[in-house]
């Protein structure tokens, strides 16, 4: 295969040995070794495996000589750093095949010219300036408005290099008009494909403490084995190293990036040395983690829950709704947009948790025997990112089965608090779909946008399926950041399954969205039960159920209106068998959804 200046290519090769210099390379990456680069007549060629991907970003369009095909194809390449905010459909990649062997979809090479060499065609050299400069102008657009529209949501708009990897299909695949009679035939063939492949099975080794412990040594030595007698919030006393005068908070990341999370910090600053426990001559204080956990789904009511359980007088949380510790900060993710940066450790988080340790501190030193008068009080945690987003596992897990995460967020949650309870809110996953879309897109929202991009990532993980098992398709990085909608997330069994498999079922509460919305009197009594709590006042318990809904739709995204039929139809059959399977499991069928 020729390449000329700025030009990248896909391969999909078997063997290596009867390859060229240029064929080998590549072909290294696709055998599983690390990030390597090499020169090769002139062209800088750098890769980057990931156990799934040989990929790195490319800088502009190209011309590519194929000897198979013998033709020069222009190549757009809308999937690289910035795909999912890119929405010009009208230029496609093309496939190639080398030694005629069948397209990975998922492989990608970047192919650079060595800065030193200069093309001895004027005419090339002139179209390379130009796209270099609207490429330039491109990144500053998208990168300007990422952090203008997106501010701290965790957006679909830009994903972090090296997180984002692209990905490249053939042309025919996205440019899809369901309208017409043929592309909806097709996409009704890539559900049925999909559906053929859905396999519920296959099951998860648990891994043993002792690898647990081996991944983050640090945590396991910050948290202890057992907590405080007497009360029922998980709690422990920890010595305090520091003096009198010194700042607990200096460095605490979440003071550091948030603005919110410093107010916080200074109220509690302010008041922290008179809280230390002085016992023979030394200091402690007192930590505690949640009791319970809000961990899904997004865009299923997790808001709406939580403001009202924090109204709640034996119900604390912290002042920001979502500190996505587990799933994402533990591992320096930030904002998805911004890449990654050192990993949060494990105090910073309990630091969230201070205010609501002082009360229950306060109840036990009220008390002569030790023990609180009012036991109750318990911390809540609503991240929804933490039932299904393991995301960050393909960066810093190596030992893989079968493209699956050795390691899920509830296997530590679950090591270091086995008795933790979880509240699960779902709803119908088409709508939550939708309103995933409405919520995070940034411009350019419509319900034909919307069919376009439930396309786009059903053959998506159409292609994934083609190699790989479901369950390391669901928690695929690569695959989930090239999804421009998360289809994943609405695939609620695949998650269950896997929580049920370390905790049991009755540490794990699951409603709807849909009875919330209806009678959330109930729900709410359900909740309350759950967690144990006692009797509230008719006036306390009419001011947590009766005020008015949290986080709904914003007027904009309803003047929408609602999403096509024919995308409707098509995801409610991609679905299917993931509802089945879950109303199965929980023995209740109106988790199908089926009178919608």
């Amino acid at each position: 295969m020729l390449l000329q200046d700025g030009c990248a290519a896909v391969v999909h090769l078997s063997s290596c040995h009867h390859l060229s210099e240029f064929g080998q390379a590549v072909c290294r990456c696709l055998q599983m070794r690390p990030a390597f680069s090499t020169v090769h007549h002139g062209y800088e060629l750098r890769f980057l495996n990931t156990g799934m991907l040989c990929t790195v970003f490319l800088k502009l369009s190209c011309q590519v000589v194929s000897p198979q095909l013998d033709t020069m194809t222009q190549m757009d390449y809308k999937y690289s750093l910035l795909g999912p905010a890119i929405d010009d459909y009208r230029k496609r990649p093309l496939l190639l095949q080398v030694d005629n062997t069948p397209m990975n979809p998922f492989a990608v090479l970047e192919v650079k010219r060595d800065a030193l060499k200069r093309s001895n065609n004027s005419g090339c050299f002139c179209k390379i300036r130009v796209y270099g400069v609207l490429f330039g102008l491109a990144v500053m657009f998208v990168i300007m408005a990422s952090y203008v529209l997106n501010g701290d949501k965790k957006g679909l708009l830009l994903t972090p290099s090296p997180y984002h990897f692209t990905t490249l299909v053939n042309p025919g695949l996205f440019a899809f008009n369901l309208s017409s009679e043929k592309d909806y035939a097709h996409i009704k063939l890539v559900v049925k494909s999909i559906k053929s492949k859905v396999d519920f099975g296959s099951s998860r080794h648990i891994p043993e403490l002792k690898a647990l412990i081996k991944t983050d040594p640090h945590m396991f030595s910050v948290i202890p084995h057992k907590f405080l007698p007497g009360i029922k919030n998980p709690c422990w006393y920890e010595e305090y190293t520091g003096n009198r005068t010194s700042d607990p908070y200096r460095t605490n990341m979440y003071g550091r990036y948030s603005r919110r999370f410093r107010t916080v910090f200074q109220h509690l600053r302010s008041s922290f040395h008179k809280h230390l426990l002085y016992r023979k001559k030394k200091l402690y204080r007192m930590r505690c983690l949640p009791y319970f956990y809000i961990i899904g789904q997004p865009k299923c009511g997790t808001t709406d829950l939580y403001d009202r359980l924090r109204r709640h007088p034996d119900v604390k949380f912290t002042t920001f709704k979502e500190p996505h510790w587990w799933t994402r900060k533990r591992f320096g993710i930030i904002r998805l947009s911004e890449g990654v940066h050192d990993p949060y450790p494990v105090e910073d988080y309990l630091d969230l948790f201070d205010q609501a340790a002082y009360q229950i501190q306060g109840n036990l030193t009220a008390n002569d025997r030790g023990y609180p008068s009012h036991p109750n009080i318990i911390i809540g945690e609503a991240s929804a990112s933490t039932m299904w987003d393991n995301n960050a596992w393909v960066y810093f897990y190596d030992n893989t089965s079968e493209g699956e995460p050795p390691f899920l967020i509830q296997d530590f949650i679950h090591a270091v608090q086995p008795d933790a309870r979880f509240i699960v809110m779902l709803r119908d996953p088409v709508e939550r779909l939708y309103s995933d879309y409405l919520y995070f897109g940034i411009a350019n929202k419509s319900a034909e946008d919307f069919q376009e991009k439930v396309s786009e990532s059903l053959q998506l993980f159409e292609g994934c399926l083609m190699e790989y098992t479901m369950r390391s398709c669901v928690y695929n990085t690569t695959v989930n950041n090239a999804m421009p909608v998360r289809l994943q997330v609405g695939l609620y069994i695949v998650y269950l399954m896997d929580w049920l498999k370390v905790f049991n079922r009755d540490q794990i509460l699951l409603l709807r969205l849909e009875d919330h919305a209806s009678n959330r009197k109930y729900t709410m009594h359900k909740v309350f039960d759950f967690l144990g709590l006692g009797p509230l006042t008719k006036e306390k318990e009419s001011e947590i159920t009766e005020s008015p809904a949290s986080n709904t739709r914003r007027p904009a995204d309803k003047n929408l209106g609602p999403m096509l039929a024919i995308t409707k139809e098509i995801l409610r059959d991609f679905y299917t068998p993931f509802n089945a399977k879950l109303a199965k499991v929980l023995q209740n069928d109106s988790f199908l959804w089926e009178n919608r």
